[in-house]
């Protein structure tokens, strides 16, 4: 769904939801990989070096890294049949990406025959010779495709492209008109640093341009007979407040949406209107968030002016939009918090999270909003991804997937009008869906009391799991969701008979706004506390034991980890990071930092609140390190990742393992414990989100359950049953 997808989150230090369908992306050519990486990778060897030697540690995972490796490749050919939303409907075409460009299809025609409209190839050839080699070349400047927006009566198409050296997409425009007379289809200009983009017209594209992580203007670019012109539209002065464009999903109103993490302001474009000037909606207004669709000729806006500050959908007229015309149209219940909206024909669609931690559709009819009525889904439902619509798609059904870790999405279609329900499979499942996986909702109980869900997946019964090796995963910054998409490696995991536990901790969005705010800046240490008694309520409710519990987080989800850590080593036996943030204090320290002024909110200001300077300093995971037993750890960071600095990355591996050391060399040899590895894998390039090349990805993962089975002492897994032909 459209509204809560706010282009915010591309500031934060978080991972986004699915690789974006990496096992469709094996058509790509493969890298290689060996002499041009910056890949090092280090580790603790405590009984027989010094502490400021760090050796390679690859090496006694590669065996069994090659054999991960050859087993994910197959689990994801198992799935490549994935159902795939990325495809975009125009009037006569539909558009969709394959692995050297983006391609379309006439839906007029019997048996259409797909072309080319866009070579990637081509755009790489236009990259300036910067003395590289052909196979370094070919690394630095394989493009991908972000996503594609097509002008109103699919006269031209714009679509960014994303390279793996930097983190500024690109946009190529390609006129549609006179395609495909033209050989090779033509393309009109390319715009750098583009992030987010809309048609108003199909000669005029509203964008916003990335500068260091930041979102702070508006352009207008209008396509002319005898060129084009770029004007500048909108200016965000706030250092905080990130800018992005968006269309109402009846494609009438073009927003641009200015939200901080704890405020919002929205303009308005009518694209019925000839000057195409901006209005504004509400002004911001600290700890006032709202985001706006268009129904008619009223905006229906979902703004956390309901009870305790939390989501409700609202009402003002087109004509006057401003907070004093707000008319609450639906309030959720007590402990129910809408997590997105979006709005369908006559039909405001809601996902929302239970009190029991479920998600369920609420539907109020706009006209009757009296009358709204809730859809609940399948119990292991976690994660709901909406197709976009097309320009001719029915306005009163909604097309969505439904999915889970280790469930594959599953189409289904809600026919609004009268709220019937269908999937692909009477129970809402595929055939892949149909196993003996059993999904459990717990609560734990933290310190102060407060109840924090998790969910569990597993193939016995909770009470038979003591001997299951556990994999726990974790987040809880920002406001955002633990991601809950389908994994074909988790699916692996679980298949071989591990439990996936997913902690829905404070900091995160799960219950709502509060459940971030109790979390931010001096809360900082519920979060800490709240996984430490997920750890405790899943051993002693008979799940798995420390000594086979692993636990797993990327980026923000490391402070947590790291902290806990420091204070509890011996919950867990081993831990996976990914470009993870663990440098609270100094990075906040330091405003020069790309994301340290926005990230105040979340974190707080060190240098101008000494309270704030102590709560950091009283987790933050680099500054805590104390000579211990720690779990043996694999740090997996970027080269030219700007969101998490490498510096600190490399400073908490080095410190961790001085302790390491100075913790095995002063205990009698009698009373040593077995010394854990720290192994630190650099990648080059700048993404944050982990590679997108397909067989990257696939060694990235395969060294991480490599890196588990070892740590954990696990045998290794026995090969798939081969079926009776």
């Amino acid at each position: 769904m459209a509204v809560l997808s706010s282009l915010l989150s591309s500031s934060a230090r978080l991972l986004t939801p699915a690789r974006l369908r990496v096992w469709e992306l094996a058509v790509c050519k493969r890298i290689t990989l060996l002499s041009l990486s910056v890949h090092r990778c280090y580790t603790s060897d405590t009984q027989n070096s010094s502490a400021d030697h760090l050796s390679s540690g690859l090496e006694r995972y590669k065996d069994l890294q090659k054999y991960f490796k050859r087993r994910l490749k197959a689990t994801y050919r198992r799935f490549s049949n994935t159902p795939d939303y990325s495809v975009v409907c125009g009037r006569h075409h539909v558009y969709f990406i394959e692995g050297d460009g983006i391609y379309r299809m006439d839906q007029r025609q019997s048996e259409p025959e797909p072309e080319q409209v866009l070579n990637l190839g081509q755009v790489s050839q236009q990259e300036e010779r910067t003395g590289l080699d052909n196979e370094e070349r070919k690394l630095r400047f394989q493009w991908t495709v972000q996503r594609i927006r097509l002008s109103p009566h699919e006269k031209h198409l714009a679509a960014t492209l994303k390279a793996a050296h930097r983190e500024e997409p690109r946009c190529v425009v390609v006129r549609l008109e006179t395609f495909p007379h033209l050989d090779p289809p033509h393309v009109v200009l390319t715009l750098d640093k583009v992030l987010s983009f809309e048609w108003a017209t199909d000669q005029v594209l509203f964008y916003t341009t990335l500068e260091g992580l930041r979102c702070s203007r508006v352009f207008r670019l209008d396509l002319t007979s005898t060129g084009s012109r770029i004007t500048s539209v909108y200016e965000e002065t706030h250092p905080d407040v990130f800018v992005e464009v968006a269309l109402s999903r009846n494609r009438q109103i073009l927003s641009i949406n200015c939200s901080s993490r704890s405020s919002s302001e929205v303009l308005l474009i009518d694209r019925a209107t000839s000057h195409l000037e901006p209005v504004l909606v509400q002004p911001r207004q600290l700890d006032l968030l709202y985001h706006v669709e268009h129904w008619r000729q009223y905006l229906i806006i979902l703004a956390n002016t309901g009870p305790g500050q939390e989501y409700q959908v609202v009402q003002a007229p087109l004509s006057e939009p401003s907070m004093v015309s707000w008319v609450p149209v639906f309030t959720p219940g007590p402990g129910t918090a809408i997590k997105d909206m979006d709005v369908v024909g006559d039909h405001c669609v809601l996902v929302a999270r239970t009190p029991a931690s479920e998600l369920v559709l609420i539907v109020v009819p706009l006209t009757h909003p009296q009358e709204a009525y809730t859809v609940q889904l399948p119990s292991w439902a976690c994660a709901i991804q909406t197709k976009k619509p097309g320009m001719a798609d029915q306005c009163s059904v909604l097309e969505f997937l439904i999915s889970s870790p280790v469930h594959f999405p599953v189409p289904h279609c809600l026919y609004l009008e009268d709220g019937l329900l269908l999937s692909s499979t009477e129970d809402g499942s595929s055939p892949e869906t149909q196993c003996n996986y059993t999904t459990t909702h717990l609560e734990a109980i933290s310190q102060d009391g407060t109840s924090v869900p998790v969910t569990l997946f597993h193939t016995s019964a909770v009470e038979g799991l003591k001997q299951t090796p556990l994999l726990v995963h974790v987040y809880g910054a920002y406001g955002r969701d633990l991601n809950m998409d389908f994994s074909p490696e988790k699916r692996l995991l679980l298949e071989q008979g591990w439990a996936l536990a997913y902690c829905h901790i404070r900091g995160g969005g799960e219950q709502g706004l509060s459940w971030q705010r109790q979390a931010r800046v001096e809360g900082k240490q519920r979060g800490v506390e709240d996984l430490r008694a997920c750890l405790h309520h899943l051993f002693s409710s008979g799940v798995s034991s420390p000594l086979l519990t692993a636990l797993t987080a990327c980026s923000a989800g490391a402070v947590p980890v790291g902290a806990l850590c420091n204070t509890h080593p011996h919950m867990m036996r081993a831990v996976t990071l990914q470009a993870p943030f663990l440098d609270v204090l100094g990075t906040m320290e330091n405003p020069s930092l790309p994301l340290t002024l926005e990230d105040r909110e979340e974190w707080g200001d060190p240098l101008g609140n000494p309270e704030h300077r102590l709560t950091i300093s009283s987790y933050c995971p680099l500054h805590n390190i104390t000579p211990q037993c720690y779990p043996s750890i694999l740090l997996t960071a970027y080269s030219d990742d700007a969101r998490v600095p490498l510096a600190g990355v490399l400073k908490y591996a080095e410190q961790l393992s001085n302790a390491i050391h100075t913790h095995f060399t002063t205990k009698p040899k009698s009373e040593r414990e077995t010394a854990p590895n720290v192994v630190l894998n650099i990648q080059p390039g700048a993404n944050h989100l982990g590679p997108e090349d397909f067989e990257l990805m696939l060694e990235e993962e395969a060294l991480t359950l490599a890196f588990l089975y070892t740590e954990l002492g696990l045998d290794r897994p026995r090969p798939p049953r081969k079926r009776k032909r």
